[in-house]
């Protein structure tokens, strides 16, 4: 890694995520009953050390039961297996699109997000050289790309979406990247990191 890139990102995402800076956190929990049950899972958000960093986002094949053809960070449940959210994300991280665990330099988790579809999802902040021989696993997802981190944090490239979700209102953000779209539990797990960043202001 470029020490210098390195160590000036480390230093924004490790004050950004830090858990003492305290902010109302947006997510899906008001979707479910107080008492409902969540499945533990995992995401990492691969930060690439450029000069201008980018964010390493999925693209889901098409033809999955589950969430068919949406953007979405490496992750997946966290297994018996797994020590921890960091090990599970950067677990599915290697399965997904081949990031080696030991190329992940992991500055710490951010907020936890509660998903209408009954998962609770630890957000695992890692950076990652630049020049990954990035491939992405058919099984698992059908393409991968890079987005820059500024576009990513800027929250007025964000429009926020309302709609009804099994008799029950629900409101999302959504945002288009070269024809990508970036929406619903991966936008809101952006926008969350995106208020720690203190950038921009939501298009209502």
């Amino acid at each position: 890694m470029n020490r210098q890139h390195d160590n000036a990102i480390i230093a924004q995402m490790a004050a950004a995520i830090d858990p003492s800076r305290h902010h109302n956190v947006e997510d899906e929990r008001h979707l479910r009953g107080e008492n409902e049950h969540y499945r533990a899972a995992a995401v990492l958000i691969a930060i690439t050390d450029r000069a201008e960093p980018g964010v390493i986002l999925t693209q889901r094949p098409a033809n999955l039961r589950s969430h068919p053809g949406q953007v979405a960070f490496p992750g997946g449940k966290i297994d018996d297996d797994d020590a921890d959210a960091v090990a599970a994300a950067l677990r599915e991280a290697e399965e997904e699109i081949g990031i080696p665990p030991s190329a992940v330099h992991v500055i710490g988790q951010t907020d936890v997000y509660m998903s209408g579809s009954g998962y609770q999802i630890t957000p695992v902040v890692g950076i990652i050289a630049p020049d990954l021989d990035l491939r992405a696993n058919p099984d698992e997802v059908e393409d991968w790309f890079e987005v820059p981190l500024d576009h990513l944090m800027d929250q007025t490239n964000y429009i926020l979406r309302h709609s009804v979700w099994m008799g029950t209102g629900r409101q999302y953000y959504d945002m288009t990247w070269q024809n990508r779209r970036i929406w619903g539990v991966t936008a809101g797990i952006i926008i969350n990191l995106a208020k720690r960043m203190e950038k921009g202001r939501i298009l209502a």
